[in-house]
């Protein structure tokens, strides 16, 4: 018989019985030779339907199996293993111990079976309502049966948010996702490198990959190496990936410190990419993520054992090759095809790339600032910019910049947030020269437009008023 690991017990068992019986079925023995053929039967070997063993049966329980085939209209079915009447009880388990058991996994569920059934045998003894505690087996059937398994112990966590965490995946259910659309969502994480490359320090260092991963086609949107996990870091990769790929609806990463910087998570508003994070300790809710990282150590890795002086340089050229030529080009056993030709072959919701300049425009911190009025200047990560004279009348700026490139500042209008120009640190070196500009009108005057003659408006209607009560000057004139 052809071995099938699908199929169940009582499948097993019926198709073994009936292989040897059959044959007595198919040419029934005649009258008095049956007890002949069961002999010979008996005689045979057989290889156990679910151990593998090899084993004989005796006349007696062939000719059970004989019976129950030739009696039913359905021998097969009949010559199944059929489930003992006390399979789903316990009855060395009182209801006595059933309590101990269940009051003692509620206080220590990461025991093992067997610390459970060492301590279940002396809180027995000094328990005079048990007479006697089963074999371990026993117990740990009894456990298995009703869910009472080992778990992770959430006391051996540091911190609340990790003791949470770790409740949490006890208490509920895990399970996979895939969203219907290309570029509906992407996942995103940093992996530490098993191997150590040389840079340019002449030092060993381990590298760190970041990788941006289309959930529904697995397409590797971008992968590339960096020596550390900054936000600098994430928004250069990630750039390239937008710029590659176009911009996704959705992006999903862990809690690190770049994910959620505020250059990065503000880009994202601006790009209007909804950013969902994972519940911290939580790393199997972006499991994609996580699986690839088994696939980069595996092959691209493993392929690089035999050199010795691997750069950063070196190490990008090759996983480069390995994502575009290998990853992306074969099966994926859960996808039944090549990420490659799903991406192509899916519907794509995602939304064409913007330039290199508007990129960096929107991975941006955006803050206010309180314009000095002495030398119209503002004060941004401890150095000084300078103002445009034509905007020395606002008390309050907006500005936005990457915390990494202090050479990129942007004036935004506030109401608008749209950028008006670039400010620059101010060069004392130069201003020492003496020359100053002239000021930039704060607002552009109509030079052709008539010019007021006479006394104010409202001085005028103020005398008016005045006249029309009838009192006498309140003055006493002298010299007029």
């Amino acid at each position: 018989m052809t071995e099938d690991k699908n199929k169940t017990t009582a499948i097993r068992w019926s198709e073994f019985r009936f292989a040897i019986i059959g044959p007595l079925l198919a040419s029934p023995p005649k009258k008095g030779e049956l007890q002949q053929a069961l002999n010979i039967l008996s005689k045979k070997l057989w290889m156990h339907p679910t151990t593998g063993e090899i084993v004989c049966y005796s006349v007696k329980t062939l000719q059970r199996w004989y019976y129950l085939a030739k009696s039913s209209e359905q021998p097969i079915n009949s010559l199944a293993y059929k489930k003992r009447s006390d399979a789903e009880s316990f009855p060395t388990i009182s209801e006595a111990l059933s309590k101990l058991i269940n009051s003692q996994y509620k206080a220590h569920s990461s025991w093992s079976f067997q610390l459970h059934h060492d301590n279940l045998q002396v809180l027995v003894k000094n328990d005079d309502s048990i007479e006697s505690i089963p074999s371990y087996n026993t117990i740990r059937r009894y456990m298995k049966f009703y869910g009472l398994t080992k778990k992770r112990n959430p006391k051996k966590y540091k911190t609340m948010a990790a003791q949470l965490a770790a409740e949490r995946f006890e208490n509920r259910e895990v399970r996979s996702f895939e969203v219907e659309y290309v570029n509906a969502l992407w996942h995103l994480d940093f992996h530490h490198g098993s191997i150590k490359i040389l840079d340019a320090n002449g030092e060993w260092r381990k590298p760190l990959l970041l990788c941006i991963l289309d959930d529904h086609s697995r397409l590797v949107c971008h992968a590339q190496w960096y020596f550390d996990e900054t936000a600098e870091t994430l928004v250069h990769g990630f750039m390239q990936a937008l710029q590659k790929r176009g911009i996704p609806r959705s992006l999903m990463s862990d809690n690190g410190a770049a994910m959620i910087s505020a250059e990065f998570t503000e880009g994202l508003s601006r790009l209007s990419i909804i950013h969902d994070t994972t519940l911290p300790y939580s790393p199997y809710q972006n499991g994609k993520q996580e699986v690839l990282w088994g696939q980069f150590e595996g092959r691209l890795i493993a392929m690089l054992e035999g050199k010795s002086d691997i750069t950063l340089k070196f190490l990008n050229d090759a996983t480069t090759a390995w994502v575009e030529f290998e990853y992306q080009r074969k099966v994926h056993k859960e996808i039944s095809c090549a990420p490659l030709d799903r991406y192509l072959s899916s519907k794509n919701v995602g939304r064409d790339s913007l330039s290199t300049q508007e990129l960096r425009e929107c991975f941006c911190l955006q803050i206010k600032r309180k314009q000095r009025k002495s030398d119209g200047t503002i004060s941004i990560e401890g150095k000084r910019f300078e103002v445009p004279s034509r905007y020395r009348h606002m008390e309050h700026l907006v500005i936005r910049y990457p915390r990494w490139d202090l050479g990129f500042v942007f004036l935004v209008d506030e109401k608008s947030n749209t950028l008006l120009e670039r400010v620059f640190p101010q060069n004392k070196t130069q201003n020492a020269s003496g020359q100053r500009r002239l000021k930039e009108d704060v607002q552009q005057i109509d030079e052709q437009a008539p010019q007021q003659e006479g006394i104010a408006p409202l001085l005028k209607e103020l005398m008016e008023e005045y006249a029309q009560t009838g009192f006498p000057p309140a003055y006493i004139p002298k010299g007029e």
